[in-house]
């Protein structure tokens, strides 16, 4: 039996993975805190670990799962910005879930766009209380509008698909182009400043943290709305509040943040919020901000349960060759010049 301690455990996260698990004598120790130096411990006597986005696997963490006898961390996510791959590697394999259901992501931006720019959420809670008035609700169309579209991967090109839909003309960015793909390609400077939409599908990297800054935003067109359902840490969110203050940015809709690790996820309606720069955006009238939540589909959480359980056995059952693994060794993370023919280490 193949025993895996699943951190940061939720109640939508078990039925899934119990009964991919069960129908291959897998057992989860679901464990509902995160995984840090403090609580890799609990892992002892497991062969694996499934972690999430806000679980901390850096070297440190890295060192005591060995010490524990973990050979495998399984995450049950496409971004790994969490885990330090380089210490990992020669000591633990690392995979992750490359695509789940990227129509969940996509539709949820298109979503929180229309929810925004239409006030959806305001003309909501009017109509609880009987008020009809339409004052104050005035949005604009999309159709002619220019969207933005940082980051081409899959993502990133079922929301351009949702976009002409709606008959927006659609400019992308992205470090490594999709070749015959009809997008058309910008550069981030000219993204920004033809943009009445803009839109980030890209991974957090060393390259693409804070990539929308004082500068880019300055960049922008007066009134241009921003989502982000791919990473926090591509915003800095303090240039974005003095964006939306200084009315730069006409609305911001958010489904991560970057300090969400020890906020979302959890119940804090009755308790104070410590972070004050997340309170003063939630508090702001043309900001949106949903709890990660992109990716919460029935659709995903199968597809997520499916792919980490296969993900496991092709390490410890079969020929220890996962496609999904991210190796350090090659430079090229996601993309191993060993094209997955024998094991990284």
């Amino acid at each position: 039996m193949i025993k895996v301690a699943f951190y940061d455990a939720k109640a939508y996260d078990k039925p899934s993975f119990e009964r991919f698990g069960g129908e291959h004598d897998m057992q989860f120790r679901f464990l509902e805190t995160k995984l840090n130096e403090d609580t890799a411990e609990l892992a002892r006597g497991c062969s694996a670990v499934c972690v999430f986005v806000n679980d901390t696997v850096n070297a440190a963490v890295i060192d005591k799962l060995y010490d524990c006898g973990i050979r495998l961390i399984a995450l049950r996510s496409a971004g790994y910005n969490n885990v330090d791959v380089h210490a990992a590697f020669g000591k633990i394999h690392v995979c992750h879930v490359p695509a789940y259901s990227p129509y969940a992501v996509a539709e949820h931006a298109m979503a929180m766009l229309l929810t925004s720019v239409r006030r959806i959420h305001k003309a909501y809670n009017r109509t609880r209380e009987f008020n009809f008035s339409l004052n104050g609700l005035t949005g604009f169309d999309f159709h002619g509008k220019t969207a933005g579209v940082i980051g081409t991967g899959k993502i990133g090109r079922i929301f351009i698909d949702i976009c002409r839909g709606f008959g927006m003309k659609v400019i992308a960015y992205d470090r490594y182009p999709a070749p015959d793909s009809g997008i058309e390609y910008v550069s981030l400077d000219e993204l920004l400043a033809r943009s009445d939409v803009i839109s980030l599908h890209c991974p957090l990297t060393d390259d693409t943290r804070h990539m929308i800054d004082t500068d880019a935003i300055a960049k922008m067109k007066k009134g241009a709305v921003i989502v982000n359902t791919s990473r926090g840490g591509l915003i800095d969110a303090e240039a974005l509040l003095e964006g939306i203050k200084d009315r730069k940015v006409g609305a911001a809709c958010l489904d991560v943040y970057e300090e969400e690790a020890d906020i979302f996820f959890e119940d804090r309606s009755g308790h104070i919020l410590n972070d004050e720069l997340l309170a003063r955006l939630i508090s702001m009238p043309n900001v949106i901000v949903t709890s990660h939540q992109a990716f919460l589909t029935e659709e995903a959480l199968n597809n997520i349960a499916e792919t980490t359980v296969n993900n496991i056995l092709s390490y410890f059952e079969k020929d220890g060759l996962c496609d999904n693994e991210l190796c350090y060794r090659c430079g090229h993370i996601e993309r191993c010049k060993k094209e997955r023919k024998e094991k990284c280490f």
